[in-house]
């Protein structure tokens, strides 16, 4: 068993990593991309939001909240992700887990992590790396074992 899952993601491409340790080089072992994210909005499905009329007056407006179609795709990948490291962590393919990508990315990865993978999140990079070499990806590492959390 690996030790250390790595995954490195950005709202179009997640790459993830395995290492027995900090100190030795990561070995990718998977690779997933979301072909949707490469497309304009125009090319979304989209319905409008609703319309209402005002109890006063005849003036009417937009019901519902904000419907990007960018932002529902980069949530979903996301999602996909996190089921992608539960199955991984369900066959105990790693004990740890560190997690590199850009801050607003990084945010939708949190919110869509189950509890068992957040728990095993030990170290985060905020940084966007997914199109960097490896070779950077491991000068954002953590050098020892006292810089991550406990899993």
């Amino acid at each position: 068993m690996s030790r250390i899952r790595i995954v490195v993601a950005d709202q179009a491409e997640a790459i993830f990593y395995d290492s027995p340790s900090l100190k030795a080089r990561p070995t990718e072992v998977a690779r997933i991309a979301d072909a949707a994210a490469h497309l304009h909005n125009r090319d979304f499905l989209s319905e409008r939001p609703g319309r209402s009329y005002e109890s006063v007056g005849g003036a009417r407006h937009a019901v519902g909240g904000e419907n990007d179609p960018r932002q529902r795709e980069a949530v979903s990948f996301a999602r996909q992700i996190a089921n992608t490291l539960d199955e991984a962590l369900r066959h105990q393919d790693y004990e740890q887990l560190i997690v590199v990508a850009g801050p607003q990315f990084l945010g939708m990865l949190r919110e869509e992590f189950s509890k068992p993978t957040r728990a095993r999140v030990v170290y985060e990079v905020h940084k966007d790396l997914v199109h960097s070499p490896v070779e950077a990806l491991c000068e954002h590492l953590p050098e020892s074992e006292l810089e991550l959390k406990s899993a």
